[in-house]
């Protein structure tokens, strides 16, 4: 392999290798690729979107190991449970709109008292 006088945008390090090699390691290239992302603010906003949809779906997943259950809002919402954000709703054909993260839905009822379903096959859009 062939020395250059070039060196590493990120860290300074002399480059060994290819001529239009900008970075010395994986970890340089990362930093700087990472520190884009956090820039943009669009791509910093789905990434917050995305952390909350995930906290969201692990919550349900907690609470509905079994397939259905019942618990209160203020539970959920103790939990880091954000309402705002979902992934699709299901209408029943009683007028009922379930809320899913995932494969994980809700549907508000009366009385602060929320009902967690897992996805079933017969929910599967037409």
């Amino acid at each position: 392999m062939e020395s250059t006088s070039a060196t590493c945008q990120v860290c300074g390090q002399a480059l060994i290798g290819r001529s239009d090699k900008k970075y010395c390691s994986d970890q340089c290239r990362a930093q700087v690729n990472n520190g884009k992302k956090k820039a943009d603010t669009g791509e910093r906003l789905m990434l917050d979107i995305n952390r909350t949809l995930r906290r969201n779906r692990s919550i349900l997943k907690t609470l509905s190991p079994l397939g259905k259950t019942t618990t209160r809002r203020e539970y959920l919402v103790l939990q880091g449970f954000d309402f705002r954000y979902f992934t699709h709703q299901y209408q029943t054909r009683q007028g009922n709109i379930y809320n899913f993260c995932y494969e994980y839905g809700y549907l508000l009822l009366p009385e602060e008292k929320v009902l967690i379903v897992n996805w079933q096959s017969y929910m599967q859009a037409k």
